[in-house]
């Protein structure tokens, strides 16, 4: 969950942050049980998997990883646009592993990390487009349109 503050975002000094577009990127795991012969099981409902999810899930190895719930949920007709000029709120989460995604294209001015309430600059040493390891599991980036691509 990204609660956003009454007053909206602002950045390091204090000054409100404004964006034309907000787009929400959902990593998620899933633990499927396979039977003997590596097939993924079925159930009835979820609670008969349980105890067989339960053992896969301690393996920390999930069996699928996807975006926002679905294989190809922000790919194609469905990818993140954006125009050249406009500014864009990505709000990122991943509750289980260390991820990091780069932006291509663009780049992140403003990141918050751990649920921070305020934005730290990125630094001038940091790589156009990627977020610092510290800053896993959650992120939220307010990502200016590049009119060309960034490298990463």
């Amino acid at each position: 969950i990204m609660v956003l503050p009454r007053d909206g975002l602002t950045d390091g000094a204090g000054k409100a942050l404004k964006y034309d577009r907000v787009y929400y990127v959902g990593e998620q795991d899933f633990y499927v049980p396979r039977d003997a012969d590596g097939n993924f099981k079925t159930y009835e409902s979820a609670g008969d998997g349980y105890d067989d999810m339960l053992e896969v899930m301690k393996t920390l190895t999930p069996t699928h990883e996807v975006f926002n719930g679905a294989v190809g949920a922000l790919t194609g007709d469905k990818a993140l646009a954006a125009n050249v000029g406009e500014t864009v709120l990505i709000i990122h989460s991943q509750a289980n592993r260390d991820t990091r995604p780069h932006l291509i294209g663009g780049h992140g001015d403003h990141v918050w990390g751990h649920g921070a309430s305020s934005a730290t600059r990125r630094r001038s040493t940091s790589r156009p487009g990627h977020i610092p390891g510290r800053l896993r599991r959650r992120r939220t980036l307010h990502v200016p349109s590049a009119g060309g691509s960034t490298p990463t």
